[in-house]
């Protein structure tokens, strides 16, 4: 028998938030969808032509116990860490971050002529895993696969596998598959989405429907959360269509979320806000960047 394919059980379609220290951005989900896209904890899309909706970006912070994945569609954001990593991430470079058991870092979008754009995600990491060593993933567009499947489909594979090619993030604990899907008018593509494996698609530019029963097109900026079922079809309208896809599996662990730190108990937070205060959140300072 065919694997059943994933109907839409769920849409959002985002809402204006300002975050860092004045950026204007979309969220797609948080922490009031936490558990329904579990082990993924947050999506936000980046998106302006006008500087002063992102120049103020997101300086000093902390984060512990996720993984921050940024994925720059249009212009340059400069960042820095107190592991020593520093740099630019580009158009269509990803940084994915693993905080640990604790990182202070900054990203600073810059000023361009054209627009900027993008997406962060969070991922949250396995208790057994959230004081671990800090690591970082510098990646550039020339790092990561694009497959093409000879009918109308082209994928970038950052994670997981898409048409036998295996994306540059190995060894995640919740095995993602994070994929930037173009399909051209008409087109049809089917998306692996194992059986008990959370999966959603954000859609970027274009519009088509993933037909596992809802045939509403998905809007650019819509996120579209799977129910049950092994894969995921999608058919592109007559602009064609670009989406993010991901899945995971998911950990079943409590949450306990307090701004850019997510533990599994509250008084964990109240452990890293202690050390916040005296000035010992930070456990490794050496550079570590996971190859």
């Amino acid at each position: 028998m065919p694997e059943p394919i994933r109907s839409i059980s769920q849409r959002f379609p985002g809402v204006p938030t300002i975050e860092g220290a004045g950026v204007r951005l979309r969220r797609t989900f948080a922490n009031r969808e936490v558990p329904l896209f579990d082990p993924f904890l947050l999506l936000d899309s980046f998106g302006s032509s006008r500087p002063e909706d992102y120049l103020a970006g997101f300086p000093w912070h902390p984060h512990r116990g996720i993984e921050t994945v940024t994925y720059v569609l249009d212009g340059r954001v400069e960042h820095g860490d107190t592991l020593g990593n520093s740099g630019v991430i580009g158009a269509g470079d990803v940084q994915w971050m693993n905080s640990g058991s604790g990182i202070i870092h900054q990203e600073m979008p810059q000023r361009t002529d054209g627009p900027m754009a993008g997406f962060q995600l969070w991922v949250n990491l396995p208790a057994r895993e959230k004081m671990s060593a800090p690591a970082y993933r510098g990646l550039t567009g020339r790092d990561i696969p694009e497959v093409s499947t000879g009918d109308g489909v082209r994928a970038k594979v950052v994670a997981g596998t898409f048409g036998g090619v295996e994306g540059p993030v190995r060894g995640i604990p919740v095995d993602p598959t994070y994929l930037d899907v173009r399909v051209d008018p008409g087109a049809t593509v089917e998306l692996p989405a194992g059986p008990g494996r959370t999966a959603f698609a954000h859609a970027i530019e274009g519009a088509g429907s993933f037909d596992g029963g809802d045939p509403a097109p998905v809007a650019p900026g819509e996120t579209a959360l799977f129910g049950p079922g092994s894969r995921v079809r999608f058919r592109a309208g007559d602009a064609g269509g670009r989406f993010l896809f991901v899945t995971g599996r998911p950990l079943h662990e409590p949450v306990a979320w307090y701004g850019p730190i997510v533990m599994n108990r509250n008084d964990e937070l109240v452990e890293a806000m202690r050390e916040l205060d005296r000035g010992e959140f930070v456990k490794h300072r050496r550079p570590i960047v996971e190859e």
